[in-house]
């Protein structure tokens, strides 16, 4: 598929249980039912300002890991009967052994790449994340299991990944950040989302932080209130492998990615 400009664009398909893949696939085509946060005093910031619908080939949703027995051994029973042809395939919410069976059924379809973003680690354990790892690397294609969704960064080894993260504008925060002087105090002026977390939370945070202080423990709280409030969809337990809660990482990076705006101001 090509864009207006004749140039190949990134097909991606989303393979899913659960509601954090609806949330992600609602913000990559910018669905203007989708962000509700702000309520009544939502100004559409990101309405009409991008639509990555051409980009998705298919979302396609699986049972739930609950309706289905604990050990499968028939994992093909319960795939897609057709998966499109797509340069990524997104996986989340899936029961263990589906997940492990998909490298070879995206792989079939000419599917180039997988990426599992991991909001809760009891969903893909370690154990778990490192098969697939390894059935992927068996069949030539390119993986990523971001912790949470909005660590994923572009990588030199993963250009197809590193498209997803530069072309859709998801992955890791990237904002521009202006400040100003009101009396005394120096409070953030205004702000562009350069990248969003795919959930689309940055947009919210960002939005919410206009007219703070910069004064770190003011601008922490802003930042920890508004990225709880939107709310992020990562589980409060302490993931084993971090030493922390995911949702916690989350906020620890949009924070990182606020000072690192203002460093630039």
């Amino acid at each position: 598929m090509k864009s207006a400009s004749g140039e190949e664009i990134l097909t991606l398909v989303f393979i899913y249980s659960g509601e954090f893949a609806e949330r992600v696939i609602r913000n990559l085509i910018n669905d203007p039912s989708f962000c509700k946060s702000c309520d009544l005093y939502c100004d559409s910031c990101k309405y009409d300002v991008y639509s990555y619908v051409r980009h998705i080939r298919a979302a396609m949703q699986l049972q739930d890991p609950s309706e289905l027995p604990a050990f499968i051994d028939e994992p093909e029973k319960y795939m897609p009967k057709k998966i499109p042809k797509a340069d990524l395939c997104v996986a989340s919410g899936l029961h263990k052994d589906l997940l492990l069976e998909l490298p070879h059924h995206i792989q079939k379809v000419g599917v180039k790449g997988l990426v599992v973003p991991i909001e809760d680690f009891i969903e893909v354990p370690l154990g778990l994340r490192k098969q697939v790892e390894e059935r992927c690397q068996e069949l030539g294609l390119e993986t990523a299991f971001p912790k949470p969704f909005c660590s994923l960064k572009p990588a030199a080894d993963k250009p197809l990944i590193s498209r997803f993260v530069t072309e859709l504008k998801v992955g890791r925060p990237s904002l521009e950040i202006s400040t100003t002087r009101r009396d005394k105090y120096e409070v953030i002026d205004s702000k562009i989302v350069r990248r969003s977390a795919p959930c689309g939370s940055t947009w919210y945070v960002e939005k919410k932080i206009i007219g703070v202080e910069t004064k770190r423990e003011l601008l922490y709280d802003a930042v920890a209130k508004a990225h709880h409030s939107y709310p992020c969809t990562a589980t409060m337990s302490v993931d084993p492998e971090m030493k922390e809660p995911i949702l916690h990482i989350g906020g620890f990076t949009i924070r990182e990615e606020v000072e690192k705006a203002l460093k630039k101001t």
